[in-house]
Protein backbone atom coordinates (compact mmCIF):
# COMPACT_ATOMS: atom_id res chain seq x y z
CA UNK A 1 0.00 0.00 0.00
CA UNK A 2 1.14 3.52 -0.74
CA UNK A 3 0.64 6.56 1.44
CA UNK A 4 -0.55 10.16 1.30
CA UNK A 5 1.37 13.19 2.52
CA UNK A 6 -0.52 16.45 2.89
CA UNK A 7 2.05 19.14 2.12
CA UNK A 8 1.74 22.88 2.64
CA UNK A 9 3.19 24.65 -0.40
CA UNK A 10 3.24 28.04 1.33
CA UNK A 11 1.86 31.27 -0.12
CA UNK A 12 3.62 31.15 -3.48
CA UNK A 13 7.30 32.02 -3.13
CA UNK A 14 9.20 28.74 -3.74
CA UNK A 15 11.86 29.79 -1.23
CA UNK A 16 9.26 29.69 1.56
CA UNK A 17 8.78 25.95 1.03
CA UNK A 18 10.09 23.95 3.99
CA UNK A 19 12.95 21.47 3.62
CA UNK A 20 10.63 18.65 4.67
CA UNK A 21 8.11 19.65 2.00
CA UNK A 22 10.87 19.67 -0.62
CA UNK A 23 11.94 16.15 0.36
CA UNK A 24 8.35 14.92 0.11
CA UNK A 25 8.02 16.41 -3.37
CA UNK A 26 11.25 14.81 -4.52
CA UNK A 27 9.99 11.40 -3.38
CA UNK A 28 6.50 11.74 -4.88
CA UNK A 29 5.17 9.50 -7.62
CA UNK A 30 1.94 11.50 -7.91
CA UNK A 31 1.30 15.14 -6.95
CA UNK A 32 -2.33 16.17 -6.51
CA UNK A 33 -2.15 19.94 -6.40
CA UNK A 34 -4.20 23.10 -6.01
CA UNK A 35 -4.49 25.49 -8.92
CA UNK A 36 -2.61 28.26 -7.13
CA UNK A 37 0.55 26.18 -6.67
CA UNK A 38 3.14 27.61 -9.05
CA UNK A 39 5.02 25.66 -11.73
CA UNK A 40 8.25 26.63 -9.94
CA UNK A 41 7.17 24.55 -6.97
CA UNK A 42 5.70 21.71 -9.03
CA UNK A 43 8.97 21.45 -10.99
CA UNK A 44 10.77 20.49 -7.77
CA UNK A 45 9.22 17.03 -8.14
CA UNK A 46 10.93 14.53 -10.47
CA UNK A 47 10.09 14.84 -14.16
CA UNK A 48 8.51 11.39 -14.02
CA UNK A 49 6.05 12.42 -11.31
CA UNK A 50 2.43 12.49 -12.42
CA UNK A 51 0.64 15.80 -11.81
CA UNK A 52 -3.10 16.04 -11.18
CA UNK A 53 -4.61 19.52 -10.98
CA UNK A 54 -7.67 19.70 -8.73
CA UNK A 55 -8.00 23.48 -8.85
CA UNK A 56 -10.86 25.03 -6.93
CA UNK A 57 -12.11 28.56 -7.40
CA UNK A 58 -15.25 30.21 -6.13
CA UNK A 59 -18.22 28.52 -7.85
CA UNK A 60 -15.86 26.61 -10.19
CA UNK A 61 -14.34 23.31 -9.07
CA UNK A 62 -12.34 20.87 -11.19
CA UNK A 63 -13.28 18.19 -8.67
CA UNK A 64 -15.64 18.36 -5.70
CA UNK A 65 -13.93 17.83 -2.34
CA UNK A 66 -15.44 14.35 -1.86
CA UNK A 67 -13.99 13.29 -5.22
CA UNK A 68 -10.57 14.62 -4.22
CA UNK A 69 -10.74 12.59 -1.02
CA UNK A 70 -11.60 9.44 -2.99
CA UNK A 71 -8.85 10.14 -5.53
CA UNK A 72 -6.19 10.35 -2.82
CA UNK A 73 -7.33 7.08 -1.31
CA UNK A 74 -7.48 5.30 -4.69
CA UNK A 75 -3.98 6.40 -5.65
CA UNK A 76 -2.55 5.26 -2.32
CA UNK A 77 -4.32 1.89 -2.64
CA UNK A 78 -2.50 1.47 -5.96
CA UNK A 79 0.73 1.52 -3.95
CA UNK A 80 1.79 5.03 -4.93
CA UNK A 81 3.63 7.70 -2.96
CA UNK A 82 1.07 10.52 -3.12
CA UNK A 83 1.71 14.16 -2.25
CA UNK A 84 -1.36 16.32 -1.82
CA UNK A 85 0.15 19.76 -2.41
CA UNK A 86 -1.95 22.54 -0.96
CA UNK A 87 -1.45 26.31 -0.98
CA UNK A 88 -0.47 27.77 2.38
CA UNK A 89 -0.96 25.29 5.22
CA UNK A 90 -3.14 22.17 4.88
CA UNK A 91 -4.90 22.75 8.20
CA UNK A 92 -5.64 26.47 7.88
CA UNK A 93 -8.76 26.84 5.70
CA UNK A 94 -7.22 24.17 3.46
CA UNK A 95 -9.69 21.33 4.15
CA UNK A 96 -6.76 19.11 5.00
CA UNK A 97 -8.69 17.72 7.95
CA UNK A 98 -11.28 16.23 5.61
CA UNK A 99 -8.62 14.59 3.46
CA UNK A 100 -6.82 13.20 6.51
CA UNK A 101 -10.10 11.77 7.85
CA UNK A 102 -10.89 10.12 4.49
CA UNK A 103 -7.47 8.47 4.37
CA UNK A 104 -7.74 7.22 7.95
CA UNK A 105 -11.21 5.79 7.27
CA UNK A 106 -9.80 3.83 4.33
CA UNK A 107 -6.83 2.55 6.31
CA UNK A 108 -4.36 4.64 4.30
CA UNK A 109 -1.32 6.08 6.04
CA UNK A 110 -1.48 9.87 5.94
CA UNK A 111 0.96 12.42 7.37
CA UNK A 112 0.97 16.22 7.33
CA UNK A 113 3.76 18.68 6.56
CA UNK A 114 2.85 22.23 7.59
CA UNK A 115 3.36 25.21 5.32
CA UNK A 116 3.78 28.97 5.70
CA UNK A 117 0.27 30.39 5.66
CA UNK A 118 -0.44 33.52 3.61
CA UNK A 119 -1.05 35.71 6.65
CA UNK A 120 2.51 35.18 7.89
CA UNK A 121 3.98 36.00 4.48
CA UNK A 122 1.77 39.07 4.06
CA UNK A 123 2.64 40.34 7.53
CA UNK A 124 6.38 39.80 7.07
CA UNK A 125 6.47 41.31 3.59
CA UNK A 126 4.64 44.45 4.64
CA UNK A 127 6.46 44.81 7.95
CA UNK A 128 3.11 44.86 9.75
CA UNK A 129 3.28 42.48 12.75
CA UNK A 130 0.23 40.39 13.51
CA UNK A 131 0.93 40.86 17.22
CA UNK A 132 2.67 43.91 18.66
CA UNK A 133 3.13 45.13 22.20
CA UNK A 134 0.66 47.89 22.91
CA UNK A 135 -1.45 47.52 19.78
CA UNK A 136 -2.17 43.83 19.11
CA UNK A 137 -2.25 41.36 21.98
CA UNK A 138 -4.08 38.75 19.92
CA UNK A 139 -4.58 37.64 16.33
CA UNK A 140 -7.57 35.78 14.94
CA UNK A 141 -7.80 34.03 11.56
CA UNK A 142 -11.30 33.83 10.10
CA UNK A 143 -12.84 33.03 6.73
CA UNK A 144 -14.99 35.53 4.89
CA UNK A 145 -16.56 32.77 2.82
CA UNK A 146 -19.48 30.59 3.84
CA UNK A 147 -21.17 27.84 1.88
CA UNK A 148 -24.56 29.45 2.40
CA UNK A 149 -25.10 33.06 3.39
CA UNK A 150 -22.77 35.25 5.40
CA UNK A 151 -19.96 33.91 7.62
CA UNK A 152 -21.12 32.78 11.07
CA UNK A 153 -18.61 34.73 13.16
CA UNK A 154 -18.52 36.20 16.64
CA UNK A 155 -18.53 39.82 15.49
CA UNK A 156 -18.54 41.24 19.02
CA UNK A 157 -15.34 39.37 19.88
CA UNK A 158 -13.70 40.36 16.59
CA UNK A 159 -14.60 44.02 17.16
CA UNK A 160 -12.56 44.34 20.34
CA UNK A 161 -9.63 46.76 20.00
CA UNK A 162 -5.93 45.89 20.24
CA UNK A 163 -6.15 42.72 18.19
CA UNK A 164 -5.54 41.80 14.56
CA UNK A 165 -8.26 40.11 12.53
CA UNK A 166 -7.09 38.35 9.39
CA UNK A 167 -9.79 37.43 6.90
CA UNK A 168 -9.10 34.73 4.32
CA UNK A 169 -11.33 34.54 1.22
CA UNK A 170 -12.97 37.82 2.16
CA UNK A 171 -12.60 40.03 -0.90
CA UNK A 172 -16.15 39.47 -2.16
CA UNK A 173 -17.59 40.06 1.32
CA UNK A 174 -15.32 42.96 2.35
CA UNK A 175 -18.24 45.37 2.60
CA UNK A 176 -20.25 43.00 4.77
CA UNK A 177 -17.26 42.30 7.02
CA UNK A 178 -16.58 46.02 7.51
CA UNK A 179 -20.26 46.65 8.19
CA UNK A 180 -20.51 43.88 10.80
CA UNK A 181 -17.29 44.86 12.59
CA UNK A 182 -18.30 48.52 12.68
CA UNK A 183 -21.78 47.69 13.95
CA UNK A 184 -20.21 45.57 16.69
CA UNK A 185 -18.12 48.52 17.85
CA UNK A 186 -14.83 48.48 15.95
CA UNK A 187 -13.85 52.03 14.99
CA UNK A 188 -14.11 52.90 11.30
CA UNK A 189 -10.69 54.55 11.58
CA UNK A 190 -9.01 51.22 12.49
CA UNK A 191 -6.13 50.60 10.05
CA UNK A 192 -6.74 47.87 7.48
CA UNK A 193 -4.28 46.27 5.10
CA UNK A 194 -5.17 44.30 1.98
CA UNK A 195 -2.46 42.07 0.53
CA UNK A 196 -3.02 40.50 -2.86
CA UNK A 197 -0.80 37.62 -4.04
CA UNK A 198 1.29 37.61 -0.85
CA UNK A 199 4.98 36.69 -1.37
CA UNK A 200 4.66 36.53 -5.16
CA UNK A 201 6.37 38.79 -7.67
CA UNK A 202 3.07 40.58 -8.34
CA UNK A 203 2.22 41.15 -4.66
CA UNK A 204 0.16 44.28 -4.08
CA UNK A 205 -0.57 46.04 -0.78
CA UNK A 206 -3.27 48.59 -0.07
CA UNK A 207 -3.33 50.39 3.27
CA UNK A 208 -6.74 51.77 4.15
CA UNK A 209 -9.15 51.84 7.11
CA UNK A 210 -12.02 49.65 8.18
CA UNK A 211 -14.40 52.27 6.81
CA UNK A 212 -12.66 52.17 3.43
CA UNK A 213 -12.21 48.40 3.23
CA UNK A 214 -15.02 47.74 0.75
CA UNK A 215 -13.79 50.38 -1.71
CA UNK A 216 -10.19 49.21 -1.35
CA UNK A 217 -11.14 45.61 -2.17
CA UNK A 218 -12.97 46.48 -5.39
CA UNK A 219 -11.41 45.09 -8.53
CA UNK A 220 -8.97 42.69 -6.86
CA UNK A 221 -8.61 39.48 -8.83
CA UNK A 222 -5.84 37.50 -7.17
CA UNK A 223 -6.08 35.73 -3.81
CA UNK A 224 -6.05 38.42 -1.13
CA UNK A 225 -6.09 38.80 2.64
CA UNK A 226 -7.91 41.45 4.63
CA UNK A 227 -6.01 42.38 7.79
CA UNK A 228 -7.69 44.71 10.29
CA UNK A 229 -6.06 46.07 13.41
CA UNK A 230 -4.06 48.87 14.95
CA UNK A 231 -0.70 47.23 14.11
CA UNK A 232 -1.47 47.41 10.38
CA UNK A 233 -0.58 51.11 10.57
CA UNK A 234 3.06 49.95 10.49
CA UNK A 235 2.68 48.47 7.00
CA UNK A 236 5.09 49.52 4.29
CA UNK A 237 3.09 49.84 1.09
CA UNK A 238 5.76 51.70 -0.87
CA UNK A 239 4.71 54.44 -3.27
CA UNK A 240 1.04 53.79 -4.12
CA UNK A 241 -0.03 53.86 -7.75
CA UNK A 242 -2.87 56.13 -8.86
CA UNK A 243 -5.56 53.51 -8.17
CA UNK A 244 -4.26 52.91 -4.65
CA UNK A 245 -4.01 56.66 -4.03
CA UNK A 246 -7.67 57.08 -4.97
CA UNK A 247 -8.58 54.23 -2.60
CA UNK A 248 -6.66 55.88 0.23
CA UNK A 249 -8.35 59.23 -0.49
CA UNK A 250 -11.80 57.62 -0.45
CA UNK A 251 -11.03 55.72 2.77
CA UNK A 252 -9.79 58.90 4.42
CA UNK A 253 -12.97 60.78 3.52
CA UNK A 254 -15.19 57.95 4.80
CA UNK A 255 -13.38 57.63 8.12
Amino acid sequence: MGRVTLVGAGPGDPELLTIKALKALQAAQVVVHDGLVSDEILDLAPASTRRINVAKRKSRHTLPQDDINQLLVALALEGLEVVRLKGGDPFLFGRGGEELTACRAAGVECTVIPGVTAALAASAGAGAPLTHRGSAQAVTFVTGHAAHGEPDLDWAALARPNQTVVVYMGVSTAGLIAERLTAAGRAGSTPALIVENASRSDERRILTTLAGLAVAAEGLKGPALLMVGEAMALADVGVPDLADFQVLQSASLRS
